[in-house]
């Protein structure tokens, strides 16, 4: 199967904002044999050994030391101080002190981190560009956009912003503070026309119009399907169950997306799309409307009505760990609300693309249509059921019936694969917070054999749980704390 490029979001700059005690207590021991360093900061639950090939790099450590300090105007032997700060999903970055004590950031990406020749000029330019419209987001020193450099590595050097990171004390905050942080945005933008610019490459075209976004990425996995697909159990495993253990069919998925193209005409607002606009990703409005996922509150129901949230009426005389889960809960719906009312007010062309009563399946349909596929068709087919069944309100009553048709049987056995995801999904969280791992099994090394340890025992618990040697035999093919395969999702 031809393996084929995920290509990652542009890292964050906000990662490198840790406090200045914080910053003194990090230490990490990098091994260095000529110019290979690896870390041993942290490790994987399962598929520990691929994860870190896909971090392991090859650098000159003096070089990038030299670089560091030529990017700031002063010499390698000024360096007194190179540790690590953090690993994140895509990059790895160092905190550098100087002879006279100033300190500033190296981050460099992951082999795998792609698309390579793009992903660090795209970042500078954005913290440039975040810069220049009055954002507190690091000043850049310096950059390589690729490996040909004395370092033998793409780097970004960048300001170290000290402070609190403001995720750590949210919820602590009083009502007042939260609301006027949501509104803190810059009133004016200073000009900078001429300095910032799609491209370089527009070779492969532009989209001329809202139709020609939606369809793209559909139609690119369809190519792709037709040519390298194969049938695939689902990537999440514990999904695995409700398809009876039996690969899906990627011809069925190829159909579900030629349904998807016939309605995607229907999916462009007929109030001003706008396809020009300043987002971060060039798409159109009703496609980029989104709260931040930092701030949303997705899959409740109060947050997704856009209610005003309270506490519960009976608040004072809950128990004390639920007077604090009901805390919680009240924050986040709070959040995601109040970023809402404040877009309301301050930038009403998005709140009306944010607000419009069916925005989020949009994006759904075109986000699940564009992903690639990894063994589930039944998310994408299950959105689509959604739009047949309320075809009329999202169109109106003068337009043409819908031109998908699902059976009542198609229809109810897809929604009930869905709610069987859906509790799986929420049953591998529980599992993840019972072992004590994150994302991809990602666990901090003082804390690996405690969680290999307790994975161990909730794996002979469910297999000791088994009703037949049949269902043990696939439990153990497939238990989501082992190692797996990767490749035919790649």
């Amino acid at each position: 199967m031809a393996r084929r490029l995920h290509l990652a979001s542009v890292p964050l700059p906000f990662a490198t904002f840790i406090s200045p005690h914080k910053a003194g207590l990090i230490r990490t021991r990098l091994f260095s044999t000529g110019h290979i360093m690896s870390s041993c900061s942290d490790l994987f639950d399962y598929n520990d050994a691929l994860r870190h090939r896909e971090r392991r790099r090859v650098l000159n450590i003096p070089e990038l030391k030299r670089l560091a300090a030529s990017s700031i105007r002063q010499k390698e032997e000024d360096v007194v101080g190179f540790q690590k700060l953090a690993e994140g999903g895509f990059n790895r970055s160092f905190l550098i002190t100087m002879r006279d004590k100033f300190q500033f950031v190296a981050r460099i990406p992951y082999p795998v981190t792609q698309p390579k020749s793009l992903v660090i000029a795209s970042e500078v330019a954005t913290m440039d560009f975040l810069r220049s419209h009055g954002m507190p987001v690091p000043k850049v020193y310096g950059y390589s956009a690729n490996a040909n450099n004395p370092a033998q590595t793409e780097y970004i050097f960048m300001e170290l912003i000290q402070g609190q990171n403001l995720g750590d004390i949210w919820f602590d905050l009083p009502k007042e503070k939260r609301t006027k942080l949501i509104a803190i945005i810059p009133s004016s933008s200073p000009s900078n026309e001429g300095r910032f610019c799609i491209g370089p490459d527009t070779s492969l075209g532009l989209y001329q119009d809202c139709l020609a976004v939606l369809n793209a990425g559909a139609r690119k996995e369809i190519v792709y399907l037709s040519r390298f697909g194969q049938p695939l159990q689902p990537f999440k495993r514990l999904r695995r169950e409700s398809y009876n253990y039996q690969p899906q069919s990627h011809l069925d998925h190829i159909a579900t997306l030629e349904q998807y193209l016939q309605i995607a005409p229907s999916l462009v607002p007929r109030d001003k799309p706008a396809l020009h606009r300043p987002h971060s990703t060039i798409l159109p409005r009703f496609l980029r409307c989104g709260i931040p996922n930092s701030l949303q509150n997705y899959g409740d129901d109060t947050s997704e009505s856009l209610q005003e949230p309270s506490l519960p009426s009976n608040f004072n005389e809950l128990e004390l760990e639920e007077q604090n889960q009901q805390a919680e809960l009240f924050r986040r719906r709070q959040l995601h609300y109040l970023y809402v009312k404040t877009t309301s007010e301050m930038n009403p062309e998005h709140y009306n693309a944010l607000a419009h009563d069916f925005s989020m399946l949009r994006r759904r349909l075109f986000h699940y249509a564009s992903d690639p596929w990894e063994g589930d068709n039944t998310t994408l087919k299950s959105n689509l059921i959604t739009l047949s069944q309320k075809w009329a309100d999202i169109n109106g009553g003068d337009t043409p019936p819908c031109p998908l048709v699902y059976s009542e049987a198609e229809a109810n056995e897809c929604l009930r694969l869905l709610h069987a995801q859906a509790e799986a999904d929420e049953q591998l969280k529980i599992c993840q917070n019972l072992v004590g791992v994150g994302t991809e099994g990602w666990v901090p090394i003082d804390q690996y054999e405690g969680a290999r340890a307790r994975a161990l025992t909730l794996k002979e618990d469910t297999l000791d749980a088994a009703e037949s040697a049949e269902e043990r035999m696939r439990i153990e093919a497939n238990w989501i704390f082992d190692d797996f395969c990767e490749d035919d999702y790649l």
